[in-house]
């Protein structure tokens, strides 16, 4: 089992807490106690408001209750240094220096698995993210999906869950057709001029369009211009399809995402999936008929209207293959959570999407959704929407081309999923301590950089129980401590709350208390076990600033 030492002093706390309740006769009101970090260190390491909750039913003022507690608490053996009441009625506990020493010993045993929790309990969470329309190529509005997406699949199994990144292919229904329609004309076009056939007004115009028949045409000449519509529709749709895919694999790739699954929607209909799920809905009644189409009563769970499971042609909505995929999700496939990492504008499909959950007999609070907010692109203080090379919308290839996987993925993780952000493109290239993404690395290849140094010297990293930790004493020694101390705790927290952009500002505040201790203190030319003890810290640094950036998917560079 691998070790959170911020969860365990927590507990360790709790219990003298707990003790002091018992002896003081408070534990009779069944308080909960909570311990939060306070935003000003001069408070201690951990804070508690149990004073307060108490107040009321122990019928005393939060002070008084909270200076009995505090004379009650036993913290011989404890790893308590100092309590304090403060305000109208907090304690602060302040932990003692060998607490956090202790702290390097663990991260030195545990290497690379240093952050790993087991909070997960090795159940079944699908993280499925991006999805694009394969029917073009992928464009810069998919990477914030892709980066959150693959980031929080990352997460969730460094808390010890068992994580399936899945990618769901929209290979069914209307936009196929119109693919399917776009492809035909220009193939047409191709081979018996422009004006041979009117392209569809609502078709797809883009270029990709004309390179993929170009490469059809290439390969097969006009073998299609003798069947029907419909066989060189089907024929076209599989070519243009199967090299989509294949392209929209590449690019995940290039961008550090590797999917478990790729999985078809046309698969649910050929299995007979979407047409059973429909049946399901209209047995339970929640299911009704307007106008010659099916209609689901969404607006009995929250959803501001009802929508449209078949069409009065008889063909199946999105929405019904997505309530049918879902179903598939947690009956066949058994995942015990499914996150959806989605668009803000897909907020009203949420609760529609829960509703069909519980109709079907499935618990609403297993079918969880990341919503992302859109991030404008800046270059040279101005908003950045068309390549200057093709004159079109970027394409994610062209976005990792400008500024590589590293800055995409950190920059993409940098404010919560929900919030807006400019991101910089110059900044993310930028070679200084203003780019987050280089200066973390910098402190990691600085941490390698002196390492490599003192072991060409033959000095090594020693042993933990060789080093003499008190001597580092220093306040931005005991800083960085602390930040090492805190890892486990912010996979776990971020696990728990969706929210992969802790761990990207985690790097930050480490990096930055690993640059002001070594601007602060020197490591070679001190003394022996000074140096010795400096070493063992810088050593745990660059572990865990390691399995940090290997959670965010972004390279450790052990020189720059």
């Amino acid at each position: 089992m691998k070790i959170n030492p911020i969860q365990q002093v927590k507990e360790e706390i709790s219990v003298l807490i707990f003790n002091a309740l018992k002896k003081e006769e408070l534990d009779q009101f069944g308080a909960e106690i909570e311990l939060e970090k306070p935003k000003d260190a001069d408070h201690g390491d951990f804070a508690t408001n149990i004073a307060m909750r108490l107040a009321k039913p122990a019928k005393a003022a939060p002070r008084i209750i909270a200076e009995k507690l505090t004379a009650a608490l036993d913290l011989e053996n404890s790893c308590i240094q100092k309590v304090e009441v403060a305000g109208p009625g907090f304690i602060n506990f302040t932990l003692k220096p060998e607490w956090f020493y202790s702290v390097l010993d663990i991260i030195q045993k545990e290497g690379s698995d240093y952050g790993r929790v087991s909070v997960g309990e090795g159940k079944k969470v699908m993280v499925e993210f991006v999805s694009a329309n394969p029917t073009g190529p992928m464009h810069v509005g998919n990477a914030r999906g892709g980066a959150i997406g693959d980031v929080l699949a990352s997460v969730l199994d460094f808390a010890g869950y068992d994580v399936t990144r899945e990618f769901y292919i929209n290979d069914a229904g209307n936009q196929i057709e119109k693919f399917g329609m776009s492809l035909e004309a220009r193939y047409l076009q191709l081979l018996q001029g422009e004006d041979s056939v009117q392209f569809p007004e609502d078709g797809y115009h883009g270029e990709d369009i004309t390179q993929l028949m170009r490469d059809y045409i290439a390969l097969y000449g006009d073998s299609e211009l003798s069947k029907s519509s419909e066989e060189r529709k089907k024929a076209l749709v599989a070519f243009g399809l199967e090299k989509n895919i294949a392209g929209i694999q590449k690019t995940m790739e290039q961008f550090g995402v590797n999917y478990d699954v790729w999985f078809r929607e046309s698969e649910l209909y050929k299995s007979g999936e979407v047409k059973d799920t429909i049946a399901q809905l209209a047995a339970t009644g929640k299911a009704y008929e307007q106008e010659g189409a099916t209609w689901f009563g969404a607006t009995a769970f929250g959803a501001e209207k009802d929508e449209v499971l078949v069409r009065s042609n008889g063909i199946p909505t999105y929405f019904a293959a997505d309530i049918a995929y879902h179903q598939n999700k947690f009956k066949t496939r058994r995942f015990d959570t499914v996150i959806d990492v989605w668009g803000a504008d897909h907020h009203g499909h949420t609760a529609r999407m829960k509703g069909a959950m519980d109709i079907l007999g499935i618990n609403p609070d297993r079918l969880q959704f990341v919503l992302m907010q859109l991030v404008r692109l800046m270059r040279d203080g101005e908003v950045y929407k068309v390549s200057k090379r093709t004159g079109k919308a970027i394409t994610l290839n062209e976005l990792l081309e400008d500024i590589g996987s590293d800055a995409a993925r950190f920059f993409f993780n940098l404010r919560q999923p929900s919030s807006h952000f400019d991101f910089d493109l110059d900044l993310a290239v930028s070679q200084t301590n203003e780019n987050p993404v280089y200066y973390v690395q910098y402190a990691y290849a600085r941490c390698c950089s002196i390492l490599r140094m003192l072991e060409a010297e033959n000095v090594f990293v020693p042993e933990f129980k060789d080093v003499d930790c008190s001597l580092m004493n220093s306040p931005q020694e005991m800083t960085l401590l602390e930040r090492l101390s805190a890892f486990p705790q912010e996979i776990t927290d971020a696990a728990d709350q969706y929210e992969p952009s802790k761990i990207t500002r985690y790097t930050v505040e480490l990096a930055s208390a690993f640059h002001s201790f070594y601007n602060a203190n020197r490591v070679k030319g001190e003394d022996e076990a000074l140096m010795n003890a400096r070493l063992l810290l810088i050593d745990c640094v660059k572990t865990t600033l390691s399995n940090a950036l290997g959670v965010l998917g972004v390279s450790a560079p052990e020189r720059m």
